[in-house]
């Protein structure tokens, strides 16, 4: 499986260098992510800009990449879905699962929006526990 990681302070970056994500590739994009959240990881930017089909264990593999991301109480974000694969994603229903974005950038504000709302929200509680 080809691919590239950049990992940052608030997130990683994993862009995916293959064409297809089906059984052949699904088991060892699993076993990444795993290993990415094991490692520290709590919010995966997932780029997808040269994959042009996804099967159903490729599905599964985006799953597991976002529960494990909600268990690592971070979150997952795919960028450059072509138009393919978002076919699937939205016949699957599940683009209301995915948080899908165009750019890295827009997926990095996403983050950071994210990471203050919880920073607020975590303010908030303990002001209303004193």
């Amino acid at each position: 499986m080809k691919y590239s990681i950049n990992k940052h302070d608030k997130y990683s970056i994993l862009t995916l260098e293959e064409e297809r994500i089906d059984s052949v590739i699904a088991p060892k994009l699993k076993s990444e992510f795993v290993t990415l959240f094991q490692s520290g990881t709590q919010n995966l930017i997932l780029n997808l800009a040269k994959t042009k089909y996804v099967d159903s264990s490729g599905l599964s593999a985006l799953l597991v990449a976002n529960r494990l991301a909600g268990e690592a109480e971070g979150f997952l974000v795919m960028v450059g879905v072509t138009d393919h694969v978002m076919k699937l994603i939205v016949i699957s229903k599940l683009d209301s699962v995915f948080n899908l974005f165009t750019t890295n950038e827009e997926a990095i504000d996403a983050i950071f929006l994210s990471l203050l709302e919880k920073d607020l929200d975590e303010g908030e509680n303990a002001s209303t526990e004193e």
